[in-house]
């Protein structure tokens, strides 16, 4: 049991931050309340939030069930391959840092994220979908936990327990507003309009923060391949 025990907590200890990156993302939670103030919110939010949870899922997946055959690239990488993950993480930190500097010179959410509020909810599911596919910090997210996953001896059960542990604290943000917008309601539109105001005046600082944590992770990752 020792041995389990250990795998599970080492695993876990992996998965909870990087799910956290995904989660407290402005891209992540955003379009979360946008849908919620389309004209049929809660369809649309339920369709939101399926989509994203199937991205999430499929992407963990696929890299859960390739880590064996990566199991090489991912625990002795070649020395390019570290620095470059340093430089990368650097890099990354450097840009968060100045994005928070500047952050007072963006207090609005992209053009193309305000178009969520026309959403249907079959474009809603399948942008879900896309967001998550497309957006490069949470492909590397899941490809970090999905080789954890794959890689840490846990067996089918264990990998599916600690794989719907990091889905869920992946999806916790795009979850919460929906779900409790279909619990509760109109009653939820006053709460919800707040804080998309709230999240907008703060979207750039809430992405140097973002920025400045997946840099730390890479620039964690490379320098310990290493030493």
């Amino acid at each position: 049991m020792q041995p389990v025990t250990g795998s599970w907590v080492s695993v876990l200890t992996t998965l909870i931050p990087l799910a956290l990156v995904v989660s407290i993302s402005p891209l992540s939670v955003i379009p979360a309340v946008l849908v919620l103030q389309t004209r049929r919110p809660r369809p649309t939010g339920l369709a939101f939030l399926g989509g994203w949870l199937l991205g999430l899922v499929a992407l963990t997946g696929v890299f859960v069930a390739s880590s064996d055959a990566l199991s090489g690239l991912h625990n002795k990488p070649p020395g390019w391959a570290s620095w470059t993950r340093v430089v990368l993480g650097l890099a990354l930190i450097a840009f968060g840092i100045y994005r928070w500097l500047t952050r007072e010179g963006h207090t609005e959410s992209p053009k193309w994220m305000r178009s969520f509020e026309t959403l249907t909810p079959a474009r809603a599911l399948a942008t879900g979908l896309v967001l998550v596919v497309v957006r490069v910090e949470v492909l590397t997210m899941c490809a970090l936990a999905g080789l954890a996953i794959g890689s840490g001896n846990l067996g089918n059960a264990g990998e599916l327990v600690t794989g719907a542990i990091y889905i869920a604290v992946a999806a916790s943000t795009v979850a919460i507003p929906v779900l409790a917008y279909v619990a509760a309601g109109d009653r939820m539109d006053d709460p919800m309009a707040r804080l998309k105001e709230w999240m907008e005046r703060n979207n750039a600082a809430m992405l140097a923060v973002v920025l400045v944590l997946i840099g730390g992770l890479v620039l964690y990752h490379g320098v310990n391949a290493l030493l």
